[in-house]
């Protein structure tokens, strides 16, 4: 083998360098003879001597070199074996089918397997399967994330193609052949990820807590102990926060800032807030317990950033009713609490304010436009038609919204229809709000902050001035960039904050009894005949209501159900399944019915009067989805249930819709959320 070898390339040249300076020699014996023979015959006698020496010293010492060289190739190879078996980097080789072929001693370690294991790569570690390694369809690197041992590591995998060394190989035919290796790395990052943790456990989170029923806690307590109150809460916050290694200071007498460590929110969250459950503990003889929310913004840019995430953070839990806490990051909004029901405000002031400001706004517009939910209620109709009555005492135009009346506002809708005293056009379609639309209109959004579920969610974008009125409690979806927002979840309804504003928008306003029926009709149907978050407040609005024409005994023949309606809503009560002792679930069979989900909210209700139970639920199938109607009293609060399902609503009066899903997987969807929730205490 030896000598069929031939050297090439620079290190032949550097071996016959001595016989080209001998030719080299010869030529210069040469030009001497032709001056001085007797010099050019000496030097040839030396030249004849330097070429037997060098011939002698190249013929000898070329097997001898070429030798060293196989040897030094043979061990070279030996090393860089020696070398990555021993190298510190977990390291090894694979089949295109993910089975080992040879590892170095430090993967040996990794896994705790001898020299020689040679089953699949999945059998230690099971997240990497056959498809996410390197293949024939083009992807000849791939990089992981795992965890093995209490460890994280990074794993990079490499194709290493065998088509080029089979094809020169002598001793195999393998014409075609594609096949291929995967080297395998393995970076422990255990380390570095408890480096990034620690670092970010130690960033900056900033927290709002603001004191929800601060005037009336106080005023429910004898005057000279008020102060004792007020220092108790106080001392209760700051030693919660103290334990937390966090700041607190009071900005105003029921508000405070909050600078938390990141690490010290974790916490808060495995405790699920628990502060808002103590604050209520604090009792020297007030008779109502104070409650509070909290907003905290973290993992922002800036700190500003985490600042402003904290005030929408606390904006959020006060409009979705208060005693709760929202955590507010880039990427999501998390929600803790919201078990008790909120206390009714008695002044009016903020009322008063709004209905100025809803005055200034449809005066400085030429005509306005009302839009409610999809597939509107009695509520969502009344309300509108109070917007429509304050637009056209102010001397404007006012057009409803309204692709399709249901059954529900039929008997409503009909008040206004081929009446002589209102214009054709009062109601109109979603397109033809569209056309209408423009600077010079006022778009006034009732009974609903969601934007998705508007009448026409289309509009929005074509109206530049837009007002919000609502007594839903707000979620992460809301109508942006409102010029006028009145959202106040303690209110029975829409139409009861309407008629607080119509009493205040204009001096002596005169509503026509259709009117005064259509918002009477709205709270007694929201508040299930005044049972159903019902306040003061709410028997004033119908007191006003009453004043100016409103007939209850109209309303009620207005809203009677056929025998139809009657029955299905009674089989859906008496085919209710009790789950878990205090859950009432039912089925609404009523596909042949105009609004069977109406039937299944009224059966929602009815199921509450069964002893014991503290939540109803109701589906119903119709026109493709799932409806569920969720209802309590005022020990579960299912609008976090709801929110979990995709929905939202109140505290007590809650809905959501599931589309691709059946009646039976809906229900096991419901039931595994309250397993969940009830073993992680959220209801």
């Amino acid at each position: 083998m030896k000598k069929r070898i031939r050297l090439k390339g620079r290190i032949k040249t550097y071996i016959q360098f001595s016989i080209y300076l001998g030719v080299l020699l010869c030529a210069v014996d040469a030009a001497i003879c032709m001056i001085d023979y007797r010099a050019g015959l000496l030097l040839g006698f030396f030249t004849v001597f330097y070429f037997a020496v060098t011939l002698t010293m190249y013929f000898y010492n070329k097997p001898v070199i070429m030798n060293e060289l196989i040897s030094f190739a043979t061990e070279y190879g030996q090393i860089q074996r020696k070398l990555l078996r021993d190298m510190e980097v977990p390291y090894a080789l694979l089949d295109d089918a993910g089975k080992v072929i040879w590892t170095n001693i430090a993967f040996e370690n990794v896994i705790h397997q001898p020299k020689g294991y040679n089953k699949s790569i999945t059998g230690l570690f099971p997240s990497l399967t056959r498809d996410r390694l390197p293949d024939d369809s083009g992807v000849d690197e791939a990089q992981y994330e795992l965890e093995h041992e209490d460890c994280e590591y990074v794993v990079k995998l490499k194709k290493i193609s065998l088509k080029e060394m089979a094809a020169n190989s002598d001793m195999i035919d393998a014409e075609g052949y594609n096949g291929y290796l995967i080297a395998m790395y393995l970076f422990d990052e255990t380390a570095l990820h408890i480096a990034l943790k620690e670092v970010d456990d130690q960033s900056l989170a900033v927290g709002m807590i603001y004191l929800d029923n601060y005037e009336e806690a106080l005023e429910s307590v004898e005057e000279v102990r008020r102060s004792l109150l007020i220092a108790l809460i106080d001392r209760k916050v700051n030693k919660y926060i103290s334990a937390l290694d966090g700041i607190s200071k009071k900005m105003e007498k029921d508000k405070y800032l909050v600078i938390l460590r990141k690490k010290a929110i974790a916490q808060l969250q495995e405790s699920r807030f628990d502060l808002l459950e103590e604050v209520k503990t604090v009792n020297i003889g007030n008779e109502m317990a104070v409650t509070m929310s909290i907003g905290v913004g973290l993992d922002g840019l800036t700190y500003a950033q985490n600042y402003e995430f904290s005030r929408n953070a606390i904006d959020l839990a006060l409009g979705r009713g208060g005693d709760q806490a929202v955590i507010k990051t880039p990427e999501s909004i998390t929600y803790y609490g919201g078990k008790s029901q909120q206390v009714e405000k008695n002044t009016r002031v903020k009322a008063r304010v709004k209905a100025h400001a809803l005055r200034e706004i449809i005066t400085g517009k030429d005509k306005v436009l009302v839009m409610g939910h999809r597939m509107p209620d009695v509520d969502s109709f009344g309300s509108a038609v109070g917007i429509y009555r304050i637009a056209t005492t102010l001397g404007r135009k006012c057009h409803i919204v309204l692709d399709e009346a249901t059954t529900a506002i039929q008997p409503l809708v009909d008040l206004f229809k081929n009446n002589p005293e209102y214009d054709e056009d009062m109601i109109i379609t979603g397109q033809e709000a569209i056309e209408m639309a423009g600077s010079n209109a006022v778009l006034v959004v009732v009974d609903v902050n969601k934007p998705s579920i508007t009448e026409c969610s289309e509009l929005l974008r074509y109206c530049k001035s837009i007002v919000v009125l609502d007594h839903h409690r707000q979620g992460t979806e809301t109508i942006e960039n409102a010029t006028l927002s009145y959202v106040e979840p303690y209110a029975s309804s829409a139409c009861e904050m309407v008629s607080e504003i119509l009493q205040y928008t204009y001096d002596n306003i005169k509503i026509r009894p259709e009117e005064a029926d259509c918002m009477y009709s709205g709270i007694v149907v929201d508040t299930n005949n005044f049972v159903t978050k019902t306040g003061v407040r709410t028997f004033e609005a119908a007191a006003f209501l009453r004043r100016n024409g409103a007939d209850v005994a109209r309303v009620r023949k207005m809203f009677r159900e056929d025998a139809q309606e009657y029955k299905a809503r009674a089989d859906a009560v008496s085919q209710a399944e009790i789950y878990k002792q205090y859950f009432a679930i039912s089925i609404c069979m009523a596909e042949d019915l105009p609004s069977p989900t109406v039937i299944g909210a009224q059966a929602a209700n009815e199921l509450l009067n069964i002893k014991g139970i503290k939540a109803s639920f109701v589906l119903t199938d119709y026109q493709g989805k799932i409806y569920v109607s969720a209802r309590s009293i005022d020990e579960v609060n299912v609008q976090i249930v709801m929110e979990r399902m995709g929905g939202g609503g109140h505290l007590n009066v809650a809905a959501c819709q599931m589309e691709g899903v059946g009646i039976v997987e809906a229900i096991g969807v419901l039931k595994r959320t309250i397993d969940d929730m009830l073993e992680k205490g959220e209801i």
